[in-house]
């Protein structure tokens, strides 16, 4: 074994695994708050409502993108949606193949509902951190995203 090896630096002081681990963290913690506030709605489902919001007219694939997820998953989280009757599909009228994604009275009903509740959740896991602290680091992701691309 050489030098570099055996000095190799472990998970716990790699910047990546911990971004992963503080989202996913979050992400727990949002969910419960979700779930322990008796809505019946998921993280990942919320932001796919707020994505089509935000953007009338959006595929499917644009969600995806903006989501951070797969086609599938996007299609079976749309899926739930219409079936909680949260968004209903139209017919494209220019390509009958596709359908147009519309969030219903119900979705934005619950997007308002949980809107005070995530609010409340990015205080507490926020708390602490002074503003000048989240500009830099909102500046550094950005950087990395940009490095990235």
């Amino acid at each position: 074994m050489t030098q570099n090896q055996t000095q190799m630096e472990k998970l716990k002081d790699i910047t990546f695994y911990t971004m992963d681990k503080a989202i996913r963290t979050y992400r727990i913690f949002a969910q419960k708050r979700l779930r322990d506030n008796g809505y019946k709605i998921t993280i990942d489902q919320w932001l796919i409502i707020k994505a089509i919001l935000e953007n009338p007219g959006i595929s499917q694939q644009e969600i995806g993108e903006k989501v951070f997820k797969d086609n599938a998953s996007v299609t079976r989280i749309i899926e739930l949606l219409v079936k909680s009757e949260y968004l209903e599909r139209e017919v494209n009228q220019n390509d009958r193949r596709k359908s147009n994604l519309k969030v219903t009275v119900e979705g934005k009903r619950i997007i308002e509902k949980v809107h005070d509740l995530v609010l409340e959740n990015r205080k507490t896991a926020l708390a602490g951190i002074l503003p000048e602290e989240l500009e830099i680091l909102n500046k550094t992701l950005k950087r990395i995203i940009s490095n990235c691309n």
